[in-house]
């Protein structure tokens, strides 16, 4: 979701004759674009701010701005670091960036941290700071209307508001024909999806459909679904479609039910397994990839029992996993004490990450003997003699250029595989 806001951000900023550089010292504008939602993330922030604190002191005309997140739920402390930070602008203030800029020149302090009803950038066409030239991210809506109880997103992102179908569209054939052959479609939930201002009203698996329909050639994915709204008609529409990615990010959070009530995930239990089972059923060679959460409020040995359990059933072939850190404002702030030491979280996550090392081994051992489609994305990162790219499961492949370029697909056979990646050779 930042690399797409950041693309939008130096859009609006070079249509004001900004230019961007890819040295930190050209420049007479740095901004940082951030997340709140663990608290790790906020705290490299604090440390990247500290990092370049040097280079105001040695060009007294830069000026620094956060935006994003952080800058929202914390405008009043950023504004206050050791008069480092000149402009604070909020997700949806991103239009204003140019006037916000000016002000800072003109020697004050910019905030805009106002949340919309109605923005989402549709009208703006992102200037694409990727660097391999396939694969780029297309936003689909912006906001939360999940309001989990861990959760900081639906506070700093405002409520849900979808993108008129039309523009994804545009947008999307605009990269294909810059030669992009990969598109990932963004939300905080794809699933809640919904057009509603023409006659004909358009949820997501429709939207899917659409772009995937746009070229046999261009590949499609999406993130993140949510469990409570992942439908059999989104399961069936990614089976109908060859080039729509057999790959599905569903984040558990818990195994147990009773943690995924405190949590307020609105499924139990039984009803992920159950669309998991669904997945399985309709879609047999999808890949799924999962958030997990170590040491919420309350967990107890055997809740997180119950979490290695349904990571064990389910086979995932990769997980992030994080431990549980309590953000301000949120319902887990106001309502639950934070109760699980840290030490017990940094040893049930460690059970967790051991857990997936075993299942994603297991998952790319599988894939031993087959021939998967890659979408060729450049070179391997250890050698100019291999490339890489992935398979519609979104699994790594490295494999020897035999004249290849990136851009390309190409059918490679698997011979073996490490913990992150599979090898082979093109047939």
């Amino acid at each position: 979701m930042n690399v797409a806001d950041s693309e939008v951000v130096a859009s609006i900023l070079s249509g004001s004759g900004y230019e961007t550089t890819e040295k930190i010292e050209d420049a007479g504008l740095i901004l940082i674009n951030t997340c709140s939602i663990r608290d790790n993330a906020e705290q490299r922030i604090w440390g990247r701010l500290k990092a370049i604190k040097h280079l105001k002191k040695e060009n007294s005309g830069l000026k620094i701005g956060v935006i994003g997140c952080m800058a929202e739920r914390l405008k009043e402390q950023l504004l206050d670091t050791e008069k480092l930070v000149d402009i604070v602008a909020g997700p949806d203030a991103y239009r204003q960036l140019p006037l916000l800029v000016e002000e800072a020149e003109s020697g004050h302090k910019a905030v805009n941290v106002l949340l919309s009803r109605e923005e989402t950038y549709a009208d703006i066409s992102p200037v694409r700071m990727d660097k391999n030239g396939v694969s780029s991210f297309v936003s689909i809506m912006r906001g939360c209307n999940n309001m989990c109880a861990y959760c900081v997103v639906p506070y700093v992102r405002g409520a849900e508001r979808s993108r008129n179908p039309e523009s994804v569209l545009r947008e999307v054939n605009e990269l294909y024909s810059m030669g992009y052959r990969e598109v990932t479609l963004l939300g905080q939930n794809v699933d809640s999806y919904k057009w509603k201002e023409t006659g004909n009203p358009v949820g997501f698996p429709g939207l899917l459909s659409k772009v995937a329909a746009i070229d046999k050639g261009l590949r499609v994915r999406f993130s993140t679904s949510h469990p409570k709204d992942i439908s059999d008609e989104l399961l069936h529409t990614m089976a109908e479609h060859s080039n729509i990615c057999k790959h599905i990010h569903l984040p558990a959070q818990s195994g147990s039910s009773r943690i995924l009530k405190l949590m307020n995930r609105d499924y139990t239990r039984e009803w992920y397994m159950d669309r998991v089972e669904a997945v399985k059923r309709i879609i047999p060679d999808c890949a799924l990839s999962t958030d997990m959460i170590a040491g919420f409020c309350t967990e107890t040995d055997e809740d997180h029992k119950e979490s290695l359990s349904l990571m064990e059933w389910v086979g995932f072939d990769f997980a992030y996993m994080f431990r549980y850190s309590e953000r301000p404002g949120t319902k887990a702030a106001r309502k639950y004490k934070d109760d699980v030491p840290e030490e017990i979280k940094a040893s049930r996550l460690n059970e967790m990450i051991a857990l997936q090392n075993r299942l994603s081994a297991r998952s790319k051992k599988n894939d031993i003997g087959r021939v998967h489609e890659v979408l060729i994305e450049g070179f391997s990162k250890r050698s100019d003699d291999n490339l890489a790219g992935r398979t519609s499961q979104n699994k790594v492949v490295v494999f020897p250029a035999a004249g290849h370029i990136k851009g390309e697909y190409v059918n490679v056979i698997i011979e073996r595989s490490t913990s992150a990646t599979l090898i082979g050779n093109i047939i």
